[in-house]
Formats: C-alpha cells, structure tokens, sequence
C-alpha cells in the first residue's frame, strides 16, 4: 500500500514538473517572438510614447499595443479643432516637434491641433468622403483644413478640387533599403532584393504612392525583371509581404521577422534607428535614388483659412526645416528640381 502511494505521488510529480518545464519553455518562446527594446518595452507602434499628441486633457489613458492603438491619429476632438492637418505618414514621427514649434509662435492653437497622417493617398479618399473614417468599431467626422503629401499628388488633388492653389513644396526625401538590426539576410544592394531566399516587406502599389518610386527605382538597378521580381513573382510565392501603412507595417514586420528587407523612405530608416528599435539601413547610390519632393496646400471650403495659411507659411520656414534635417530631408529648391510625386 505505502509503495503503491509513493508510487503515484512519484507520478503526480513528475507529471507536475513536466507540465512546468512545458510552461517556461512556452513563456521563453513567447519571450523571443515579441520583440523587445532594451528597455523591456515591446517594439509595437505607436513610438512616442504620447509626444504626438496634442491633447492637454487626456483622461483615463488607455492604450494597449497590438490590440487597442489609434497610432496615425492625433489630437483631442472633443472640442472642435483650430486647425486640422491630413499629413501624408512618411514623417508622422516629426510632427510632434513640428506642432510644438509652431504653437510657440501661436499659443493659441496649443491643444487645438488635430492632425491624421495615414498614407496619403487614403487621406484624399477620407476627403472625397467629406473626412468621415472608421477605424475598427469607431467612426468620426473631422474635415481637413491643409493636405501634405507628395507635389505632383497635391496638383492632382487641385485639379480635382479638393484642394485649391497654390500648391506649396517644402522639403525632399529619398529612398533607402531598411534591414533588422545586424543585417541578417546580408543584403548589400538592390539586386539583392530579387534573390529568392530573400524575404522582403514592400509598400502596396494600391494604397501607397511611394511604391512608384521603388518601382523606378529598382528598373533603374535592375531593369523590368527586378521590379517585377520583387513586385510580381515573389508576391506571388509570398516572398513579398505588402503593406497598407508602410511606415508602420515595414519596420514592425522587420523585427518580428517576417522579412530581410524593405524600401522606405530614408527618414523612416533614420527615425527608428534613433529611438532605438532594431532597425539599419542601407544608402542607395544617387545615380539609382529616386528624389520625392513634399508638398501642402489648403483644403477647398477649410473652416480655418487663417490657420492653414499659417501651418503652410511655417512649414517652408528655416525652424521647419531644422527639425526635418534631423531626420535626413533635404530643404526643396525651386531651380532644377523634378519632383518625383
């Protein structure tokens, strides 16, 4: 009877410790699946830790990466707005000091200031829908007063009359490849992006403007089959992961893993690698760069004329651009310039 017992006690503990060796190796593999910063802090968006935005009253903060994040949207609406900006999100990261600096020049806008900055193409649909979008289960109204993206999409947006004239440019940006941290696929060119074992995260030529000049750039590297490669055949294998929201999805993506590369804006590259995420990049030559010239204008019918014509007067300032410099944009020149949006 007494070796009968221990004999099961033997077995309820070994069961037992099998089941707690099952559950740290589960925790440890969750451990490494979640990327983290040095400071134990996961790697999901959004980044800033609440720098972006522009709320004086912000109540119960609630956000929870990976599951309840508005990370594109900024500003507090319930009270209307002085001034609402649709920024196209390739430098969503330089809006924070951007609206500090500018409400030190006009301390009445302080806390007034809502701006969105999904890609920009989405931002002129949210327009042709009189600015009502739904974001999971909230949906809300608020009309632009100033659009930002790239000139030649502005001219468009003129022409079609969501916007009126002048358009007004303010800085360039070129393209560069983003790689995790160490480089992992060894990737040291643009034809690296058409080998096969090569895993890449590319911008989705339907939501994403940015994606014509990496298909310009990459023919000028590598000719039609390289873009094609990259933008056909290996999404066809799902070697090619596409984005809606680059300048999230890219740098995420790299660091969970699920790809060796991608083509981004060099400032986006810049960005993470100053807050300290995982993430390099590697410069592509001139001669293959693709130059994108940025530009704004006032919504047509804005409710805050006078504030708009402010945003664009300051954007093209040298206290503007100094912040844009951090990130690796270059100021705009009227002579000689070809705008590549």
């Amino acid at each position: 009877m007494r070796a009968h017992r221990h004999l099961s006690l033997s077995r309820k503990f070994q069961r037992a410790s099998l089941t707690l060796c099952m559950l740290c190796l589960a925790l440890s593999a969750s451990a490494q699946a979640e990327p983290m910063t040095s400071s134990g802090e996961t790697n999901f968006p959004p980044w800033q830790h609440g720098e972006n935005n522009d709320a004086l009253q912000r109540g119960l903060e609630f956000t929870v990466p990976q599951v309840d994040v508005l990370a594109d949207f900024h500003g507090d609406l319930s009270s209307p707005p002085k001034l609402v900006l649709y920024v196209g999100g390739n430098y969503f990261f330089a809006m924070a000091p951007l609206v500090k600096a500018f409400e030190m020049r006009h301390p009445d806008y302080q806390g007034r200031i809502f701006w969105e900055t999904i890609p920009p193409g989405l931002l002129a649909k949210q327009m042709r829908a009189g600015g009502k979008i739904t974001v999971g289960n909230m949906t809300w109204t608020v009309q632009a007063d100033a659009y930002f993206g790239g000139l030649n999409k502005v001219r468009e947006l003129i022409a079609e009359g969501l916007l009126q004239g002048p358009a007004v440019p303010y800085v360039t940006n070129q393209l560069a490849i983003m790689v995790p941290k160490g480089n992992p696929g060894r990737i040291e060119s643009l034809q690296d992006l058409g080998r096969p074992d090569v895993r890449l995260v590319m911008p989705n030529p339907e939501f994403e403007g940015v994606a014509r000049q990496i298909k310009a750039t990459l023919r000028k590297a590598g000719g039609d089959e390289l873009a094609d490669a990259v933008y056909q055949a290996k999404v066809k294998s799902g070697a090619t992961v596409l984005t809606q929201v680059h300048h999230r999805q890219t740098p995420l993506f790299l660091m969970q893993g699920r790809g060796d590369a991608g083509i981004t804006w060099k400032s986006e590259a810049l960005f993470q690698e100053q807050i300290g995420n995982p993430i390099s990049h590697i410069d592509i030559p001139e001669h293959l760069n693709t130059t994108a010239t940025y530009a704004g204008a006032m919504a047509k019918g804005a409710a805050h004329p006078q504030a708009a014509r402010q945003w664009l007067e300051f954007i093209r300032s040298d206290e503007a651009f100094g912040i844009f410099r951090q990130y690796g944009f270059m100021r705009y020149k009227e002579a000689g310039e070809k705008p590549a949006q």
